[in-house]
């Protein structure tokens, strides 16, 4: 629970410019997270969360940069120019590489904090990953899809 929360706690500072610990809590019991300001509280100090100017002018929560991040970032570059094809079945994503790539993308998925990921096994040229909720799946794959365009 607290890691799906979380995960929808990222999700929700990277669509919207949420300012305080009250409107968070708001948004996450409109999402059917039944949490108070402490478990929000305990939350954005679990995620490193950050209060940073947003364009217009207000401070808003963001995940804070570490130097990990530019570490992903590079990780994101080797995934794609490495990865050929993402296809799923169930909450299988399948994604085939260059021969000898798989593991370099496995590790730019893992480093990535995809929450909804619950593992990942790489051979030579081929990743599956295995999501927590097949619903889930469709979304996953498009978003890999649009990352490697």
């Amino acid at each position: 629970m607290r890691h799906d929360r979380q995960g929808r706690i990222k999700e929700l500072i990277a669509t919207y410019d949420i300012d305080t610990q009250e409107k968070l809590v708001e948004l996450l019991n409109a999402d059917g997270y039944r949490v108070t300001q402490a478990t929000v509280s305990r939350d954005i100090k679990n995620l490193k969360l950050v209060k940073t100017l947003s364009a217009n002018g207000k401070y808003k929560y963001t995940v804070e940069k570490t130097p990990e991040q530019s570490l992903s970032e590079r990780f994101i570059k080797i995934l794609k120019e490495c990865v050929l094809s993402v296809k799923s079945s169930g909450n299988i994503i399948v994604i085939q590489t260059l021969s000898g790539c798989a593991n370099a993308a496995a590790e730019a998925i893992d480093t990535s904090n995809f929450p909804m990921i619950l593992g990942s096994i790489a051979g030579d040229n081929t990743i599956f990953l295995v999501v927590d909720d097949p619903e889930k799946t469709p979304d996953l794959v498009e978003q890999f899809n649009n990352l490697l365009k």
